[in-house]
């Protein structure tokens, strides 16, 4: 099948292909553009660089979070409309799996942590065990950047960290002495187009949010004037 991955789940999004006959190409785009505008460019270059037509696209996998609230809007609604326009199949994954699975094609084994920048000083985190497949041992869920670094140091266990969550709070997670950083700013669009490639499409992909948006939290949180 040729399937195009999306992820927008960081500031920076990112677009990948693969051809039926196993050819790949991906590209990060972090250019100061607006996500749609970008998506829109990025995936027309990176289709004619395999030549191939929009038509020719048989399953379209998208980041649905967690992550920033805008771009997984944007990253969701492209590719939904991008599928039914085409009659392509859809494939949802998250951006805490791909960056594990980033991680284990990098060689990552062992414990890691995949963290997403949440903002407000928290980061959307998930574990998972790294062996002979990538295996989550807890599921999606925001939590405080300090707490996590510092529940990992109390308990002295060999540990990865990757994710633009930890570039975040790098700080907090280098002075944790049984930890190792593993760089991966963006959730790995390579990763998602294995994933997509081996899961069930499906006819709706949910956004994987874990926290209300920004605008809608502060709203929520202001006092009526007396």
């Amino acid at each position: 099948m040729n399937i195009v991955a999306i992820e927008t789940a960081t500031p920076a999004c990112a677009v990948g292909v693969r051809t039926e006959s196993g050819l790949e190409v991906s590209r990060v785009v972090n250019d100061g553009r607006r996500h749609t505008e970008a998506l829109a460019l990025a995936m027309g270059l990176l289709l004619g660089e395999v030549d191939l037509e929009p038509r020719d696209v048989t399953r379209v996998v998208v980041d649905r979070g967690p992550g920033l609230f805008t771009g997984l809007r944007v990253g969701l609604a492209t590719a939904i409309s991008f599928s039914q326009g085409l009659g392509a199949q859809l494939v949802g994954v998250t951006s805490l799996e791909m960056l594990a699975h980033g991680a284990f094609d990098g060689g990552v084994r062992g414990s890691l942590v995949s963290c997403v920048d949440g903002r407000r000083g928290e980061i959307f985190v998930q574990s998972f065990e790294l062996d002979d497949a990538v295996t989550a041992v807890s599921p999606p869920q925001v939590a405080v950047a300090g707490e996590v670094a510092e529940r990992w140091a109390d308990t002295g266990a060999p540990v990865t960290f990757t994710g633009d969550g930890v570039d975040r709070y790098g700080e907090l997670f280098t002075e944790i002495a049984n930890a190792t950083l593993f760089a991966e700013s963006v959730p790995s669009v390579h990763a998602a187009l294995s994933l997509g490639a081996a899961a069930t499409p499906s006819d709706v992909v949910v956004p994987l949010y874990l926290r209300e948006a920004d605008a809608v939290a502060n709203f929520a949180t202001r006092e009526r004037p007396s």
